[in-house]
């Protein structure tokens, strides 16, 4: 893909996959409006709309980043500012650890390869080295229901669809906003705002090897129940 294509629906939603290698290009602003813009189409509660987006680069960016992976790295406690339920059991860990035997087949990281693995880990603290990171975050007038971070979740949804439409690869990435102090002072996100998430923005480097990494899904028939139906 590259910077001026469009894609129909069905090639968007069929083809995009998550990007964790990144060419070192800058992305234009323009590009970047453009993308928000059909992003924010979104649907939203009653149209309430209660997104915002902190879209950062360059040097402040590279302060989220080395902020982020120093303070993961000495400890610190988790300060992402969204309800966690803890960690995956059953099929839902399964398929977790289905895509890391995928990733780490392609990046060639061995099971008993520690450095590599960790390295692994540091790039996302480092939100995979992108040149953009869209920070999504919701106005904490509302905070505390589900409805605005279900929203959330549409419009960012809707974000990587439409960069991807653009030949721009994104990876929503919890990492990179695991040290929520670092992300508001460097973002300069006010404390009237809720930091969501964040998205890894960039141009798809081809030759990047876990690019290729396209994950399964399960099937309909797993995932619907349909009612009131006649055979």
């Amino acid at each position: 893909m590259g910077k001026a294509s469009t894609l129909n629906y069905d090639d968007v939603v069929l083809g995009r996959r998550s990007i964790r290698g990144y060419k070192r290009e800058p992305v234009p602003q323009s590009l970047l409006k453009e993308v928000i813009q059909m992003a924010m189409r979104a649907p939203s509660s009653l149209n309430t709309q209660p997104w915002n987006f902190y879209v950062v680069s360059g040097e402040p960016l590279d302060r989220i980043r080395a902020g982020n992976t120093e303070r993961n790295l000495a400890g610190v406690p988790d300060s992402r500012e969204f309800r966690s339920h803890g960690a995956y059991e059953g099929v839902h860990r399964e398929r977790q650890i289905e895509i890391a035997k995928q990733l780490f087949k392609e990046m060639g990281i061995e099971r008993h390869d520690k450095e590599a693995r960790q390295d692994w880990v540091l790039r996302g603290f480092r939100q995979f080295d992108a040149p953009v990171s869209i920070v999504v975050t919701y106005d904490r007038s509302i905070h505390g229901g589900d409805i605005a971070p279900f929203d959330c979740g549409a419009v960012t949804n809707a974000l990587v669809n439409a960069a991807w439409s653009r030949g721009l690869g994104c990876v929503i990435n919890s990492q990179g906003i695991m040290q929520s102090p670092v992300v508001r002072e460097h973002a300069k996100i006010p404390d009237d705002q809720v930091i969501m998430i964040c998205v890894a923005m960039g141009f798809p480097d081809d030759s990047f090897p876990a690019n290729v990494v396209v994950s399964k899904r399960k099937s309909v028939d797993e995932a619907v129940t349909f009612v009131g139906f006649e055979e």
